[in-house]
C-alpha cells in the first residue's frame, strides 16, 4: 500500500495537476480569509463552510487521473498480474488524493496562526467544521476514485466525479422539489390534502436523510454527532468497495 500511496502522491508533483488543486484551493482560501480580515471578523469556521462548497471543482481534477490514466495507457495490467492486492491499491490511491488535500488545508493552518496572532479566537465550531470538512474530503474523494475506475478517460471521469459531488450538494433543493412535486401530483389525483401533504413530506424526508450537509450543519455550533461521521465514513467505504468489484471484476476477465 506504500509503495501506492507513495508513487501517486509524488505523481501530483510530476504533473501539472497537484500544482493546478493547490493554487485553486489556495487562491479560494486566501480570497475568503482576506474577504473576512478586511472587515475586522475572521471566522475560520465561515472560511471551512465556504471552501466545502468547492469540493465539486477541486476533487474532479485530483481524482480524474487515479485509475482512468493507468487504463489508458494499459499499466493498470500490473494491478492484475503481480502479487498485489486490490484493496491496497484502491487504498493507496485515495490516501495518496487525501494527503493531497490535506497539503492544500495547510493554507487554512496558516490562516489559524494569523488569526490568533492578531488576536482572534479558534474556538470549537471551527474545529468542528474541519472535522467535518475532512470527512467529506474522504467521502467525495472515494466518489470520484470510482468516477475514474470506471472509464479511460480523464474528462469523463471528471465529469461524472462532478455529478456525483453537485448531485449530493443539491440534495437539500432536490428534496424539496421532489416533495413539492409529490404532493401537487397527489393532490392532482384527487387525494386528500393531509395524505397528500404527508406523502410529500415523507418524500422530502427521505432524500433529506441523505444529505450530508444537512447531517452535519450543527457541528459549526460545537455540536458533534458520532452518527454523522458513521454516515460519511460509511458512504466512502461504500464506493471503496464498489471501485475494488469493478477491478476486481476486470481481473476476473483478464484470467
Amino acid at each position: 500500500m506504500y509503495a501506492i500511496f507513495k508513487r501517486e502522491f509524488l505523481s501530483y508533483f510530476r504533473s501539472p495537476v497537484g500544482y493546478v488543486a493547490i493554487s485553486i484551493f489556495s487562491f479560494l482560501a486566501g480570497f475568503i480569509f482576506y474577504s473576512q480580515f478586511s472587515y475586522g471578523t475572521v471566522n475560520i469556521g465561515s472560511e471551512v463552510i465556504s471552501l466545502r462548497s468547492f469540493f465539486v471543482i477541486i476533487v474532479p481534477i485530483i481524482t480524474m487521473g487515479l485509475l482512468a490514466e493507468d487504463k489508458k495507457r494499459g499499466t493498470d495490467i500490473l494491478y492484475y498480474t503481480t502479487p498485489v492486492s486490490l484493496f491496497n491499491v484502491v487504498a493507496g490511491k485515495v490516501l495518496a488524493a487525501f494527503a493531497l488535500y490535506a497539503v492544500m488545508f495547510l493554507n487554512v493552518v496558516i490562516h489559524i496562526i494569523v488569526t490568533l496572532a492578531c488576536g482572534g479566537q479558534f474556538g470549537v465550531g471551527a474545529v468542528g467544521t474541519i472535522i467535518v470538512f475532512f470527512f467529506m474530503a474522504f467521502m467525495f474523494i472515494t466518489m470520484g476514485m470510482f468516477a475514474s475506475a470506471i472509464t479511460d478517460n480523464q474528462i469523463v471521469s471528471a465529469i461524472v466525479a462532478f455529478i456525483f459531488i453537485l448531485i449530493t450538494q443539491l440534495l437539500t433543493m432536490m428534496s424539496e422539489y421532489a416533495g413539492t412535486a409529490v404532493t401537487s401530483l397527489a393532490s392532482t389525483i384527487g387525494i386528500k390534502s393531509e395524505s397528500a401533504s404527508s406523502a410529500g413530506t415523507a418524500v422530502k424526508n427521505f432524500i433529506g436523510w441523505f444529505d450530508p450537509f444537512a447531517k452535519t450543519q450543527d457541528f459549526r455550533l460545537g455540536v458533534f454527532s458520532v452518527s454523522a461521521l458513521i454516515f460519511l465514513l460509511s458512504i466512502g467505504i461504500l464506493f471503496l468497495y464498489m471501485t475494488y468489484r469493478v477491478l476486481e471484476k476486470k481481473r476476473w476477465s483478464q484470467a
